[in-house]
Formats: structure tokens, C-alpha cells, sequence
């Protein structure tokens, strides 16, 4: 059977595939974000050891990793929709990087405000211009500059390209990130952080904190599919199908 991946293209094509997927999605997040928290909290050691051994508050890692590694994922794909509806002017890619953008957000400010809770009883202090910190709240002006732009603009399609370049510009500061906490020179890159090395860290934590991202994986999908819609019947809402769909209750 030969199935048009095309079709998908078209908003309302993939308005009902998302009304499907998302009651998966949300199911699949709350599995696993049960099953990471209590491996987490009741799986894991009680303190770590070290040159500075940490003790039951280090389980915030199991937010904080996770929201850090998601928060530049979704920028990526955010300007990875935005590089393809630049270059091939389809109006589904813009509304799904506008989609992704506040759920990227809302994980860039989880990595900031669980990286100060970790920061007071770890180091001292809720806050310090470590590289790592600075270019993660770089990333959160970069979204909300994102989404300013986009709302500031009245014609949707100019507010589509004009946000987009600006998303793209952004994207230097993924690798930027990576770089800070992976310095190949430690000594000229002092930092709060350690450098990021999954083989050396104990299997039940790496299990929770992979879980816990496949958690967070599950529910951007959900939470943007959900505002895909939503942006969908707002800007196909004098069309056809729309009123069709309002007609039979809505259901699709």
C-alpha cells in the first residue's frame, strides 16, 4: 500500500493526525514521567561521591538534564520547520516552528530555574556568569524574541519569514551550549558545570534521567501538537473544511 507522506503537508490532513497522536502522547508522558520520577527518587543513590560529594539535592538532575537537553533540541527543530518553509513556502512548516517555540521556552526556563535550585546548596550561590548558565539564557531571550517578533507582526506570512531568519541567526548558540559544558580546555573554561560523560555515570541514575527525557520527548509532542491545532483552525478558519468540521460538532 503506497501511503502520500505529501498529503501531510496539508493542514488539515495533519490537524487529524495530530487529534489521533495526542491522546498516545499524553498517555506515553505520563508512563514514563511516573516511571523516571520514582526510579529517580527511590532507585538511585542517596548521595554522590567525588572531590564534591553532593547529597539528596542532586536528584534535581533528573529535571534539569533533561529540560537543558530538550530545550536545545526543540530549537533545532524549531529552525529546521522554519529552514523548510523559507525554502519551500509551506504554510504547515511556519505554523509548527511557531508551534514548538513556547514549549521550548517553557523547558529553557525549567533548565535556569532548576540549574539555580541546584546552584544554592551545591556552589553557593543561585547564580554565576558560568558560560553554561549565560548562553542557556541567551537561548531563552532567543525564544522569547521568537515569539515577540512573530506577534508583532500583523500579516501572518511576514511574520512567518521575518521570525524564522531571526530563529536561524539563533541557532549559533546550540553548539555554543554544548561547547561550554564539553570545553576541550577545561582550564580556560572554568565553569559550575562538569563535563558531560553518559558512560561514567551510575546505570540506575542514567536510567532515570533518560526516561525522564523520554518524558519530556512525549509531552513537547503533545503540548505542540495541541497548539498546532490551535493556530490551524485560527488561520484556516474561513475555509471550508473548518466550517465542515465545526458543523459536525468539531470532531476530527
Amino acid at each position: 500500500m503506497n501511503f502520500n507522506w505529501f498529503k501531510l503537508a496539508s493542514p488539515p490532513a495533519f490537524y487529524t493526525l495530530a487529534g489521533r497522536l495526542i491522546p498516545i502522547l499524553w498517555g506515553l508522558t505520563i508512563i514514563l514521567l511516573v516511571t523516571g520520577l520514582y526510579w529517580g527518587f527511590f532507585e538511585t543513590v542517596s548521595q554522590l561521591g567525588g572531590n564534591n560529594p553532593q547529597k539528596e539535592y542532586y536528584r534535581i538532575i533528573f529535571i534539569h538534564v533533561p529540560s537543558a537537553w530538550m530545550s536545545m533540541w526543540l530549537y533545532f527543530v524549531m529552525v529546521v520547520w522554519a529552514a523548510i518553509g523559507l525554502i519551500f513556502n509551506t504554510r504547515l512548516s511556519f505554523m509548527m516552528a511557531n508551534a514548538i517555540a513556547p514549549t521550548g521556552a517553557i523547558f529553557t526556563f525549567l533548565a535556569l530555574w532548576t540549574g539555580a535550585f541546584w546552584g544554592r546548596p551545591s556552589w553557593g550561590t543561585y547564580w554565576d556568569w558560568d558560560p553554561r548558565l549565560t548562553s542557556e539564557l541567551v537561548l531563552f531571550f532567543m525564544y522569547i524574541g521568537y515569539m515577540a517578533l512573530h506577534s508583532a507582526i500583523d500579516d501572518v506570512r511576514r511574520a512567518d519569514r521575518a521570525s524564522a531568519l531571526l530563529a536561524i541567526v539563533g541557532l549559533v548558540m546550540v553548539p555554543v551550549i554544548f561547547w561550554s559544558i564539553n570545553c576541550p580546555d577545561p582550564n580556560q573554561c572554568a565553569a559550575l558545570h562538569q563535563r558531560s560523560n553518559l558512560t561514567k555515570i551510575d546505570s540506575d541514575i542514567l536510567f532515570a534521567m533518560l526516561t525522564m527525557t523520554l518524558a519530556f520527548w512525549a509531552y513537547s509532542f503533545a503540548a505542540t501538537f495541541i497548539r498546532l491545532r490551535t493556530i490551524i483552525l485560527h488561520r484556516d478558519a474561513d475555509s471550508v473544511w473548518v466550517r465542515e468540521l465545526f458543523t459536525n460538532g468539531g470532531r476530527q
